[in-house]
């Protein structure tokens, strides 16, 4: 009997699994998910992703369970405990689905010193190093990167579950509740509740988005309806493959589907940058940026933690800041809102930020928080230049935010448009609502002076 093991991380599904497909087919199974914060270059996860992640691993516990396969949980680092499982189990051959974070890519190296370890795609439309220039190059902007993929599109079928999976028991394994995973004292995570983490979770969400699939283009920069798939975080524990959400979105809206696979190509194109650039979540793209004065000091610490809790003035970036701490989740046209608010209003460098998000979102990926991060702050390889500053109270009427600021802002609920968007300008103001941390032409005069700064002007 020929025996596999399978290493999971963030492709915790059955259904399209490559390696899971070819484990298998070659004989006996030994699944294991390890919780991995040991690893140089590997960035331990934040708090919403870990309480994402326990409901996730609950999820694929009983969907191996349902097909008589144990998945064994261990906590260290991957090569060591790999190494142990192969003595315990004979296992020479181990199976995964490549990932290109740094210290995954690390990981990777250390186990192949000593096992035949093979690596299958199956997170990315295709794998990064594939999409290459006429020359034989990396690409680095969007545009000619996305015409290059969709040369290759459409993605292989997907593969379906085996329909035997030979089981190794006998196998010792943490308890995952012993993890500590979720929040407790205090248990922040109350509003979680409107996620289903899990591979059944991802494909409910799915079925839910195609309804209104042909209506993305027009819809999803609208915070306050339904307009977008909510698929993030069940991509980025790879709960479903982007060539699941691939192939069905072309099947059920042809041409029209292409606004919403452009997008799930923008997290491809990430991982690309993260491939060519493996500290793209710590250092600008570009250089100069190295030389932009960043505000620091007591005063800006008190305008990060009002921009952290919803209490910068700005009623549209403090809905979308509270709907990230109840949620895990923020609407993306409001993210980059946020995003440039802190990074330009409030000339506040932009890893904080990105630190913050990866510490609250449920769909905290390094590749995408990294490069969203950087495409707003104008430091990216691929960004528009810093001086292009988001107007929040301009885009709060452009995309008619008024549902989602009753929402998540209950001080302005009875407020109605355009008083809700800026009630300071029209002496509308609750006194449980906060002034502006600072008025817009004030942040703009004062971004566009660090920026001239920095360019020794």
């Amino acid at each position: 009997m020929t025996l596999s093991i399978l290493w999971l991380r963030q492709d915790l599904r059955l259904f399209d699994q490559p390696a899971l497909a070819a484990a298998a087919a070659q004989g006996a199974v030994c699944a294991v998910y390890i919780l991995d914060a040991e690893m140089p270059g590997q960035r331990p996860m934040g708090g919403a992703a870990r309480w994402w992640l326990h409901h996730s691993l609950t999820a694929l516990q009983g969907a191996f369970l349902e097909r008589g396969v144990p998945l064994v949980l261990r906590r260290g680092r991957s090569a060591d405990i790999l190494k142990s499982l192969c003595q315990e189990t004979g296992a020479r051959r181990i199976h995964a689905v490549a990932h290109f974070e740094p210290g995954w890519k690390q990981a990777e190296a250390e186990v192949a010193a000593f096992a035949d370890l093979t690596l299958h795609s199956g997170n990315q439309l295709a794998p990064p190093a594939t999409i290459l220039n006429g020359s034989g190059g990396r690409y680095r902007v969007f545009t000619p990167w996305w015409k290059a993929l969709l040369t290759r599109m459409p993605p292989a079928r997907p593969i379906p579950v085996p329909d035997r999976i030979e089981a190794v028991s006998g196998i010792a394994s943490d308890d995952l509740d012993a993890w500590d995973l979720l929040p407790t004292k205090p248990n922040w995570a109350t509003g979680f509740d409107v996620w289903t983490p899990g591979e059944a979770g991802a494909g409910a969400a799915l079925r839910a988005f195609l309804p209104i699939l042909r209506g993305y283009d027009a819809q999803r920069n609208l915070p306050s309806i339904t307009g977008t798939s909510r698929l993030s975080p069940h991509l980025h524990f790879g709960e479903i493959s982007p060539a699941t959400i691939w192939h069905v979105a072309a099947k059920e809206a042809g041409a029209a589907a292409e606004p919403f696979l452009r997008e799930v190509g923008w997290r491809d194109y990430a991982t690309n940058l993260m491939d060519i650039f493996p500290d793209y979540p710590l250092a600008n793209g570009r250089e100069n940026f190295d030389r932009l004065p960043w505000r620091s000091g007591p005063e800006a610490e008190a305008d990060f933690d009002a921009w952290t809790k919803g209490r910068t003035g700005y009623p549209i970036v403090d809905a979308g800041m509270r709907e990230l701490w109840a949620t895990g989740w923020m609407h993306n046209r409001v993210r980059m809102i946020a995003a440039s608010f802190l990074i330009k209003h409030l000339l506040i460098d932009w890893r904080r930020g990105e630190q913050w998000f990866w510490e609250t979102l449920v769909d905290a990926d390094a590749a995408a928080n990294a490069s969203n991060w950087q495409w707003v702050a104008g430091t990216g390889v691929d960004a528009p230049v810093f001086s292009r500053m988001m107007a929040p109270l301009t885009q709060s009427e452009k995309f008619d935010a008024t549902g989602y600021i009753r929402q998540w802002v209950p001080e302005l609920a009875d407020l109605s448009p355009p008083y809700i968007h800026d009630p300071e300008a029209f002496g509308m103001r609750p006194a449980a609502y906060p002034a502006k941390r600072i008025g817009h032409r004030e942040a703009r005069d004062r971004a566009l002076s660090a920026f001239a700064q920095m360019l020794g002007r």
